[in-house]
């Protein structure tokens, strides 16, 4: 296993920030002093911030997919697998309750930025997406599995966003449980 580097340091600090305190709102600064190097050494690195924000879209992207191969592996259903994927809401809920969800929030961000790099951070939803209509394909439901993927998709967001709104545990439970019973009635129809 190879030895984290500066740059890993870098982009794992500007992951942090991008998610707590935005995009915009993360300055060079903040982030070579999270990280406790000198201007300079951060220059050497990243000559932009547009480049940090290409290498953290990146580290959430082979994130993702490490994440999603490991739920396959997991799983040896396919619904257990899209519990999975409601189960990140329980395991997170702290981070969403005070930051929402690091997909939705940097998605959203970029988008009223209007940046350059919002197609790129799409594909974390895109990534979801896919894998989500997989399993309900696999669950017997190639007509709809995109309208089932969608919607499970709109409806952790939602969740995500309320939660952080009104910073409630309660809410997220129910809501899990809700997909949750929502998803055992796709899997009785099959």
């Amino acid at each position: 296993m190879s030895e984290k580097t500066t740059r890993d340091d870098i982009v794992e600090a500007a992951d942090q920030l991008f998610y707590q305190q935005g995009y915009e709102q993360t300055s060079f600064a903040d982030i070579a002093d999270t990280v406790q190097i000198s201007r300079g050494n951060f220059y050497y690195h990243f000559k932009t911030k547009d480049k940090i924000l290409d290498a953290v879209i990146d580290r959430r992207l082979t994130n993702t997919r490490a994440l999603l191969n490991q739920w396959e592996m997991e799983g040896k259903h396919p619904a257990d697998r899209i519990r999975c994927f409601i189960g990140i809401l329980s395991m997170n809920r702290a981070k969403i309750k005070s930051f929402g969800c690091p997909v939705g929030t940097l998605c959203t961000e970029l988008a009223k930025l209007n940046h350059s790099s919002r197609t790129e951070a799409n594909k974390l939803f895109t990534l979801f997406r896919t894998w989500l209509r997989k399993q309900f394909k696999l669950l017997g439901h190639d007509k709809n599995a995109d309208v089932l993927a969608m919607h499970l998709l709109a409806r952790s967001q939602g969740v995500a966003t309320l939660a952080n709104a009104f910073r409630d545990d309660k809410f997220i439970e129910h809501g899990i449980d809700q997909m949750c019973d929502w998803l055992d009635s796709y899997v009785e129809n099959t």
